[in-house]
C-alpha cells in the first residue's frame, strides 16, 4: 500500500456527535468547546444543524452556538442544513458552508426526512443554488452507502444516482456515510472503484461509524484507494435518531493516532485534541468510547 503524505481529517462532533444526546449540553459549553477544537490544528468543524428543533431538541441553540463561537482564521465552520429555512437560519448565523444530506436507500430517507428520494432532489437542489448564491461552499452527505438498517445491502445504482444528482447540483464535495456500521475493507474498496470511474478521489470523503469496530480498517482501505479525507467525532461521539443499533462515529483521536504513528501528517495537536475530549466527556458525563482517551485516561489515572 502507498500512504498519502498529507490527510484532512472534518471533526463532526458538535453535530453528529451530540445530536443523538438525551442530555442537553449547555450552549456555552458547547462554545467552549468548538473554541478549543479551533486551537488544536483541526480546519474544518461542522457546528450544529439547523434542522426542525423539535426533531433534534439537542441542537435548539443552532444560531446562538454559531454566533457564539470565537472563529479563527484558516477553520471553515460548516452546518447542516435540510431545507430552505434551515438555509435562511445558518445564513443569518454566517456559517462557511452548508451541507446538505439524504440516503441512498428509500425507506432510511423516508425516516430521516419524512421524504422519498425523487421528493428530496428539488429541495436540495434549491438549497445548493441559493447557498452558492450567497457566496457558500456545499458539502453533500449520502448516508446508508454500506448498509440500511431498514433494507439491508444497497445497491451501487441507488449510491451512483444519489452521487451523481448532488454534484450536478453544484455541490464541492461528497462525504459517504456507513450510517450503521456495518462496511468492511472489501466493500469500501468495491465501492470506491465505482465511484471513481466518476468523481475524482478529491471530491470524496469517507464517514464511518465504528458500531463492528471496523472503521480504521475502513480507513486505511480507503487510503489505498487514494481518498485522503475523513470525518471523525472526537472521543468516538454520535449515532443516527433515524437508524436504529448505529453507534458513534469513527472518533477523531483514535484516527489522528493511527495516522500520526504512519507518518501521515494532519496539522492537528494529538495533546489538545485529548484536552477537548476529556472537556466534553466531562460535560456529558459518562466515559466516551474512544480506545485513544481510554488509554489516556489509564495512564492519567495510574500516574495519581
Amino acid at each position: 500500500m502507498k500512504w498519502p503524505e498529507a490527510v484532512t481529517i472534518k471533526e463532526v462532533g458538535p453535530r453528529d456527535g451530540l445530536q443523538n444526546e438525551q442530555s442537553f449540553i449547555a450552549t456555552e459549553d458547547k462554545i467552549s468547546w468548538i473554541n478549543q477544537l479551533s486551537h488544536t490544528g483541526l480546519k474544518y468543524i461542522e457546528l450544529t444543524s439547523f434542522v426542525n428543533p423539535k426533531w433534534i431538541p439537542a441542537l435548539a441553540d443552532a444560531v446562538d452556538v454559531v454566533k457564539g463561537i470565537e472563529r479563527v482564521e484558516g477553520v471553515t465552520y460548516a452546518a447542516l442544513v435540510p431545507n430552505q429555512r434551515g438555509l435562511e437560519r445558518a445564513l443569518e448565523a454566517n456559517i462557511d458552508e452548508a451541507a446538505v444530506f439524504m440516503s441512498a436507500s428509500e425507506t432510511h430517507n423516508q425516516k430521516n426526512i419524512n421524504k422519498s428520494i425523487e421528493e428530496t432532489f428539488p429541495i436540495l437542489k434549491q438549497v445548493v443554488e441559493d447557498a452558492r448564491a450567497s457566496g457558500k461552499t456545499v458539502r453533500g452527505y449520502v448516508s446508508t452507502v454500506f448498509g440500511c438498517p431498514y433494507e439491508g445491502n444497497v445497491s451501487i445504482d441507488s449510491i451512483i444516482r444519489v452521487s451523481e444528482q448532488l454534484f450536478e447540483m453544484g455541490i464541492n464535495e461528497l462525504s459517504l456515510g456507513d450510517t450503521i456500521g456495518v462496511a468492511n475493507p472489501k466493500q469500501v474498496q468495491e465501492v470506491l472503484e465505482k465511484l471513481l470511474e466518476r468523481f475524482s478521489s478529491e471530491q470524496l470523503a469517507m464517514h464511518f461509524h465504528d458500531t463492528r469496530g471496523t472503521a480504521l480498517a475502513n480507513i486505511l482501505a480507503s487510503l489505498d484507494m487514494g481518498i485522503t479525507t475523513f470525518d471523525g467525532a472526537l472521543g468516538g461521539l454520535g449515532g443516527c435518531p433515524y437508524a436504529p443499533g448505529a453507534s458513534g462515529n469513527l472518533a477523531t483521536d483514535d484516527l489522528l493516532y493511527m495516522l500520526d504513528g504512519m507518518g501521515i501528517h494532519t496539522g492537528v495537536n494529538q495533546e489538545k485534541l485529548l484536552q477537548a475530549a476529556f472537556f466534553i466527556q466531562d460535560k456529558i458525563g459518562r466515559p466516551l468510547l474512544s480506545h485513544n482517551l481510554q488509554a489516556n485516561q489509564d495512564q492519567a489515572c495510574s500516574k495519581i
